[in-house]
């Protein structure tokens, strides 16, 4: 970040404090500020989100920007294209998915995209942020299929200098998806090509898709919180419920992640929501990981017991009790297959009882912690567990639970169809149970 980092600290936790602990704010702030500006996040956006949400996007763009961060935006423009071409009279065409782009379609095309890209530009600064408008000069193209789909283009190259020049002078880029063949001719680039090569030329710690649903969304039409790849990608293709659409994307986002690190994701939500997306470990949208395959075990003797108690005390900050593991009757266990999240249970009478809901700091801005809350709760969709009151995870908690009981240091949280008056002596019983953790020094 710039020079003036204790400043744009300040303005994250005024504007950002009802979004969550000061914990987490103070998290993301170290990691984001470790970046290069240009590697910080890709932001990529459709025509329908210029079209209908134009002022929550300047909104959450301008917010970036006061706190220093200035991600990379590439819009597309499907809708204003459509309307463009036909009020010119040339017919709409499609080719495999992709925009059949005739000669005489360049100079509206051309003429769409910049006063699109102008218009995010603008909606920026007036909401009180800095973008610079970058239509063509980043991407260099070679044609796909000349005689199929006309004047489309593939990236060959990437050229980011004009990128991180405007990065780097706290200014958001904000970039169509124009190309340039070596001859100079000017190209129709598919948006996803254009952000899959931008991507894997930055490298950057965040990938953003922002459309109208907010995330994909599951067989109800609720939106799915997260997707671990490296376990889900197949049932996912597999899924009755899952749209040809919807399959592409999953399978656009497997093919852009695949040659990123391990530490790299992709988030789908609203641009009203980007700010909870990129600094809360809840998020709001959909995140899309390469992901570490969960092992689901219900024997301690099938874990590496050394390496999961290192994840627990790291996690925590202190150290299990004496005799912890010793007298820890597992029921079920939910661990990465590098010991950076946990998820460890017991029974308590007819129901399941977490005892230990362990994440790595570094792996939360992953959403490993969400992808093995996710297959608990699929396994014991009835859960009883307990927190320090002043834990700062339990923010997330109460977004999880059907119900809380507070006494002194402890809060107790269930989820799931049960009458607290029914399972009153079980919440006793989880209150009246010694600490497993050494008090904080």
């Amino acid at each position: 970040m710039s020079e003036d980092f204790g400043e744009m600290r300040q303005t994250i936790v005024q504007l950002l404090s009802h979004m969550r602990d000061g914990k987490e704010i103070r998290e993301y702030l170290k990691r984001f500020s470790g970046l290069k500006q240009e590697r910080f996040a890709v932001v990529k956006v459709g025509g329908a989100i210029i079209r209908d949400e134009l002022d929550s996007l300047a909104a959450a763009l301008a917010f970036l920007q006061s706190v220093g961060l200035s991600p990379i935006v590439v819009h597309g423009g499907g809708p204003q294209l459509d309307t463009a071409l036909s009020e010119a009279g040339i017919e709409t065409e499609r080719v495999d998915g992709l925009r059949v782009t005739r000669e005489t379609s360049i100079p509206v095309i051309r003429q769409t995209l910049t006063t699109a890209n102008l218009a995010i530009v603008d909606a920026i600064r007036a909401a009180g942020g800095q973008a610079a408008s970058i239509p063509t000069g980043v991407f260099e193209a070679e044609l796909v299929n000349e005689a199929a789909l006309g004047r489309v283009g593939e990236p060959s190259n990437i050229h980011l200098d004009l990128v991180a020049a405007a990065a780097r002078a706290g200014q958001a880029p904000v970039l169509t998806c124009l190309g340039e063949t070596a001859d100079g001719r000017l190209v129709n680039i598919n948006a996803d090509s254009a952000v899959r090569a931008l991507v894997h030329a930055l490298q950057p710690y965040k990938i953003v898709f922002l459309t109208g649903t907010g995330g994909l969304l599951d067989s109800d039409g609720d939106i799915i919180s997260s997707i671990n790849l490296a376990t889900d990608f197949e049932d996912l293709l597999k899924a009755d419920w899952v749209s040809g659409g919807m399959q592409l994307k999953i399978e656009e986002i497997k093919r852009l992640l695949d040659d990123l690190p391990l530490t790299s994701s992709v988030s789908i939500t609203k641009p009203a929501e980007l700010t909870r997306e990129l600094f809360t470990h809840a998020g709001a949208g959909t995140l899309v990981r390469k992901g570490e395959r969960i092992l689901e075990v219900d024997s301690m003797a099938a874990l590496d017991q050394t390496r999961l108690d290192g994840l627990v005390s790291a996690a925590f900050g202190r150290p299990t009790t004496p005799g912890y593991w010793d007298g820890l009757a597992l029921e079920r266990a939910f661990v990465t297959e590098n010991y950076r999240a946990a998820a460890l249970t017991t029974r308590l009478g007819e129901l399941i009882y977490l005892d230990k809901f362990a994440v790595l700091d570094e792996a939360r801005g992953e959403g490993l912690g969400r992808a093995v809350w996710h297959r608990l709760v699929e396994y014991a969709p009835q859960l009883l567990w307990r927190s320090r009151t002043d834990n700062p995870v339990n923010g997330f908690y109460f977004d999880q639970c059907q119900g809380a009981m507070r006494r002194d240091e402890w809060t107790v949280f269930w989820r799931g169809d049960l009458d607290p008056a029914a399972i009153s002596p079980l919440i006793d019983e989880v209150f009246s149970r010694p600490a497993t953790l050494e008090p904080p020094r």
